[in-house]
């Protein structure tokens, strides 16, 4: 990279507010190209139920991290963070700017600010921890992690056991919360981060996601999850719209009440995000309907405000 400033632009939110849309204004704005930061998107094999970008969105800017690993590769946060610098480094050679996109705000923040390396920890805390989850379910998972690491509680996804499980043998290991390795320490970063949050009025976030799931519906989620179906043990697939829909291929639900789970757990999805983003001062907030040239003013007053 030059000596010239580099800007990484972050559109950060709840699913379904609109991040895509506006992470493409901004990339055609300052004629960049995209990182997208959504740990579901990453795999190739999901596409409607972790609403991938369109065709035409993915032709309006050259998007990067999207269907770039499969469901059976073991792929971290930690190499997340590896890659996207890597890639960061590579696009800075032709562009002063870059927009990074994700709801996820543990790797938002994991090229913001990096991890700590992870300690070992003996295997007996994830031994009697798959013991504890066999015999008395995800609830013991749920409320340890809230006692032991209400951090991390509110970001990670509460129906994923092994997520919680890896967060608690950490913690357990260590006597150290699993989420003070993710934000113990901040890397030094060769960019200058503007971070721009999108957000709603409940009742209306909450109507974007019901739409946006019965939009999933008609384009084919039950066919792709039925696809799915046989790998439904692999970490990747532990996550809202397909979990819902595995319940109802083992006969435990109908139909309609899937769909209103992936609904209400969607929300509840949403809710978790917008409390981590909201405890990070550094958001610029935007409602959702503002016009893209409010944005582009904001970060251009950003961009030439005396260093």
């Amino acid at each position: 990279m030059t000596g010239k400033t580099k800007y990484l632009i972050v559109v950060v939110g709840p699913t379904a507010i609109g991040k895509t849309a506006r992470a493409i204004d901004i990339a055609q704005h300052f004629s960049c190209e995209i990182i997208s930061c959504d740990s579901r998107q990453f795999f190739k094999e999901m596409t409607i139920g972790t609403a991938v970008p369109s065709e035409s969105e993915l032709e309006a800017a050259k998007h990067h991290f999207i269907h770039n690993k499969s469901i059976f590769d073991n792929y971290t946060v930690g190499d997340f963070e590896k890659e996207a610098i890597a890639k960061l480094d590579e696009l800075y050679q032709a562009s002063d700017f870059a927009v990074m996109v994700g709801g996820s705000g543990l790797y938002v923040d994991a090229v913001l600010k990096g991890f700590d390396d992870f300690p070992e920890v003996d295997a007996k805390f994830r031994t009697a921890l798959a013991a504890k989850f066999e015999t008395e379910g995800i609830g013991y998972l749920q409320d340890e992690l809230k006692r032991l690491d209400p951090d991390y509680y509110i970001t990670v996804d509460l129906d994923n056991p092994q997520r919680m499980m890896r967060a608690l043998e950490v913690t357990l290991g260590t006597g150290k919360p699993y989420s003070t390795y993710l934000l113990g320490k901040e890397n030094k970063r060769r960019f200058t981060p503007i971070v721009i949050g999108l957000t709603a009025e409940r009742e209306i976030m909450y109507e974007r996601i019901n739409r946006r799931v019965d939009i999933m519906m008609h384009e084919g989620l039950l066919e792709e999850a039925q696809r799915l179906y046989l790998n439904r043990e692999l970490n990747a697939l532990q996550t809202v719209g397909y979990r819902e829909l595995f319940a109802y291929f083992d006969g435990e639900t109908d139909l309609d009440f899937a769909v209103s789970e992936i609904k209400k757990n969607t929300r509840r999805f949403a809710k978790r995000q917008m409390t981590w983003f909201r405890k990070n001062e550094n958001v610029n907030w935007f409602d959702f309907n503002d016009a893209s040239n409010m944005i582009f003013s904001f970060i251009n007053d950003k961009i030439t405000q005396p260093k």
